[in-house]
């Protein structure tokens, strides 16, 4: 009998690790699936990109001034990454963006609860902020150069007028898509306008409002390339859209593609990195994690 019991403890207590084992088992076989999910298409669509270049430039269809060898725009990133200049270009236009998207959103926000909720606000200026949405940046910029000259308020200036719109429409989307049930709860609940905006109305449209988070940091971003692009001044220092503009001037070819694939490059990363774990959290509060 005591042999039985003996064995029986050692069969419970391996089965009791073989349980422990399958779930690390599990988790490491979803990561791995994840990854390969994730990260290899991706890598998989730059080296077939890379392929593509690679053969164009060796048919010799186009002159060298015109496409450049991949291996010569690497070397141009490279050489940018051992001075360190190339941070210095990411490090002012990136800060420029963010400061100029987060006043955006102080902006966008109360500005998208008033459409939203404010029938002659929608009325008044519903339209125009669609309107504005849809104006190519870039328009702005001769403008914002005769208001404030060449300066750091114009390119602010250029890049509000292109999130603003983006977030406050994705705000108002956001609300349109509450259902009328919840404000009413709110109501007899004894909230307030601004209670209910805080409590109620924003955290139920927090989908369709970070969808215009995610849109106004895309104008944001692009915005301030057309901005760098075209107002040139020593008082601004070099961004990413005037080492582009550096590159176009000289007619180099690998600076401008270098140009290009930082300021690509800046944009996805600020998506993988801020938007997409906030969006995937948000959704899967809800019950709606799919990705």
């Amino acid at each position: 009998m005591p042999q039985l019991d003996r064995s029986a403890d050692l069969s419970a207590v391996e089965a009791g690790l073989d349980a422990l084992d399958t779930p690390a088992a599990q988790r490491g076989e979803r990561l791995a699936v994840r990854f390969a999910r994730t990260v290899l298409p991706p890598l998989v669509a730059l080296g077939l990109f890379i392929a593509v270049w690679q053969a164009l430039w060796a048919a010799a269809i186009w002159p060298e001034f015109q496409l450049p060898a991949p291996l010569a725009v690497w070397d141009e990133f490279w050489s940018g990454v051992t001075d360190a200049k190339i941070f210095g270009y990411v490090w002012t236009s990136v800060h420029r963006a963010v400061l100029g998207f987060a006043v955006a959103v102080l902006i966008g926000t109360p500005l998208g609860l008033l459409v939203a909720k404010v029938r002659l606000v929608r009325s008044a200026i519903g339209p125009l902020l669609s309107g504005l949405q849809s104006l190519p940046s870039v328009a702005w910029v001769p403008a914002a150069i005769l208001w404030f000259g060449i300066n750091d308020a114009a390119i602010y200036f250029v890049v509000l007028l292109g999130s603003v719109p983006s977030i406050a429409n994705g705000l108002v989307s956001g609300i349109d898509q509450i259902p009328p049930i919840l404000p009413r709860v709110g109501q007899v609940m004894g909230a307030g306008k601004l209670a209910s905006a805080r409590h109620i109305l924003l955290p139920a449209a927090l989908p369709g409002f970070l969808a215009g988070l995610k849109q106004g940091w895309a104008f944001s971003w692009r915005s301030l390339m057309a901005a760098e692009l075209i107002a040139l001044s020593p008082q601004l220092g070099i961004g990413l859209g005037a080492y582009l503009n550096q590159g176009s001037s000289f007619n180099d070819m690998p600076t401008v593609m270098a140009a290009i694939f930082l300021i690509l490059l800046v944009g996805v990363g600020i998506e993988l990195v801020v938007f997409r774990p906030v969006e995937r959290a948000v959704l899967r509060s809800r019950g709606l994690g799919g990705f």
